[in-house]
């Protein structure tokens, strides 16, 4: 598959993703099960509370994997400049694996600030592999 082997780094950053959401399930089940919530159930909104971060952080991710690899592989198999495909997909794991450790540590405000910044800067990274994709598509 040497077509895709200039995408290294892209396709690296989306498996680490992955991987690190799978790692989370049983550690997001395991706290809320801690304090007696049944599967499925979403512990009370306090920031305070690490099992309420812990599902919080676990949930975005699952709700960012979608996107994130829909952009990166259209990107990828549409052809779109493997040297920006590969920096927008590690900017975007780095920046989630930042928001992850800041959700975990309760660093900062419930809303705003640091946690913020590094969705926003993932977000855009996301929005721009979509365009990179579109703009290769046409």
């Amino acid at each position: 598959m040497e077509v895709y082997a200039e995408y290294s780094h892209a396709i690296a950053s989306l498996v680490i993703f992955t991987l690190i959401i799978l790692f989370m399930s049983p550690f997001s089940a395991l706290a809320k099960a801690g304090k007696g919530l049944a599967p499925g159930a979403t512990p009370e909104q306090d920031y305070a509370d690490k099992a309420y971060r812990l599902n919080r952080a676990y949930l975005n991710g699952t709700e960012t994997l979608p996107a994130f690899l829909t952009v990166t592989v259209a990107a990828i198999l549409l052809g779109g400049s493997p040297f920006w495909v590969n920096l927008l997909a590690s900017l975007a794991l780095l920046a989630r694996i930042v928001m992850l450790v800041i959700h975990l540590r309760g660093i900062g405000q419930p809303h705003s600030g640091l946690r913020s910044v590094t969705y926003v800067v993932g977000w855009a990274c996301m929005v721009i592999l979509g365009l990179i994709a579109l703009v290769a598509a046409f």
